[in-house]
């Protein structure tokens, strides 16, 4: 059974290692390319004035006019120093300056560093004639095999005896001896928060069976939004007021994004963080006509399922428990690059 394991490992290791080198350094500069693009080219992602933000029906009108196209969303970032971001109805994205509503940058998402990275890393930038990502498939499927590369190394270290004294390394030993014992001694302390983060970047394309797993481990079912019937379109919209009333729905919440309608009969939506959320998962429509709140649903008030699925973002890059953390989720987004090279210098030592 431990041949069987070992060549289970070594033949998974081997098929996925290309990917996983590009997935551990395309998931390690993703921890900080927001800000390399702020230190590179502050004018165009920083606020420029401290000034309040417009209204929403000024600051909807603004855009507009300066980019001959509808806003679909608006995302407001926690460090109130940043501009804000905005989709555009063709696609394109927008930096803002709320306070003033100017334009500072337009762009493509992807030709950004974050966003060229973010595509990278999620499916290899590759889209069809109809913009689909079939490779989004193939890369969790790596991500996949990276899971039953550490789970099988794991049971190669427990089957045999004296596995604590196998802990050790040896800084007298030969270089090979070294560069197998820290393969193995790192494999085995990193082996349960690798396969978790690797599981919820899973999560993000593969929902339904990942969510099964959570359902499956803890009581009770991941709850889903609720739904939101369409409205009756009237003469005129009131953004800004339905922005208001929707926000005293959770007047504690902190604003992550604010979706327009993107069709006459559609709500505006509010995505909020809710205190005791780890990302912003709470939500409120707001008839955008007469400025009626037509449902909320509170994350902070989901059960333990959900809150654990909710989870799986900030989880999975890092962003939950202060700076150390992320310097933590960094050395351990880069740890595949060195089992891949320490465990290629092992196969080579054995041939």
């Amino acid at each position: 059974m431990k041949r069987v394991a070992r060549k289970i490992h070594l033949t998974l290791a081997l098929v996925s290692s290309a990917f996983l080198v590009l997935l551990s350094l395309t998931g390690a500069l993703l921890i900080y390319a927001k800000d390399i693009q702020l230190a590179v080219n502050p004018e165009l992602w920083q606020r420029a004035t401290s000034e309040a933000p417009l209204d929403l029906d000024t600051l909807y009108q603004k855009v507009q006019e300066q980019s001959g196209q509808k806003i679909e969303f608006i995302s407001i970032e926690e460090d109130s120093r940043w501009a804000w971001q905005a989709r555009l109805a063709d696609g394109s994205y927008a930096s803002l300056e709320p306070g003033t509503g100017e334009v500072l940058y337009r762009y493509d998402y992807y030709d950004t560093l974050y966003g060229f990275t973010m595509g990278l890393h999620r499916w290899l930038l590759w889209r069809d004639d109809k913009g689909k990502m079939p490779l989004r498939n193939w890369v969790s499927t790596m991500a996949l095999g990276f899971m039953l590369v550490l789970l099988v190394g794991f049971y190669l270290w427990v089957k045999p005896k004296q596995r604590l004294k196998r802990l050790k390394i040896n800084r007298r030993a030969k270089a090979r001896v070294i560069n197998r014992q820290v393969h193995h001694v790192l494999g085995v302390y990193t082996c349960l928060p690798l396969v978790l983060i690797a599981f919820s970047g899973i999560a993000f394309n593969w929902q339904a069976p990942t969510q099964a797993v959570v359902n499956a481990v803890l009581p009770g079912q991941v709850e889903s939004r609720p739904r939101v019937d369409d409205i009756t379109p009237m003469a005129q919209t009131h953004f800004q007021e339905a922005f208001k009333k929707g926000l005293a729905v959770f007047p504690e919440a902190a604003l992550f994004r604010i979706y327009f309608p993107k069709s006459p009969e559609k709500p505006l939506a509010l995505r909020l963080k809710q205190p005791g959320e780890s990302h912003a998962y709470s939500w409120v429509w707001v008839n955008p006509y007469s400025a009626q709140v037509i449902n909320s649903f509170d994350g902070a008030a989901a059960n333990l399922p959900t809150q654990v699925w909710n989870f799986k973002y900030k989880f999975h890059i890092g962003d939950f428990a202060g700076p150390l953390v992320q310097v933590l989720w960094l050395l351990l987004s880069l740890l595949p690059v060195f089992f891949v090279v320490s465990g290629l210098v092992m196969w080579r030592g054995r041939k």
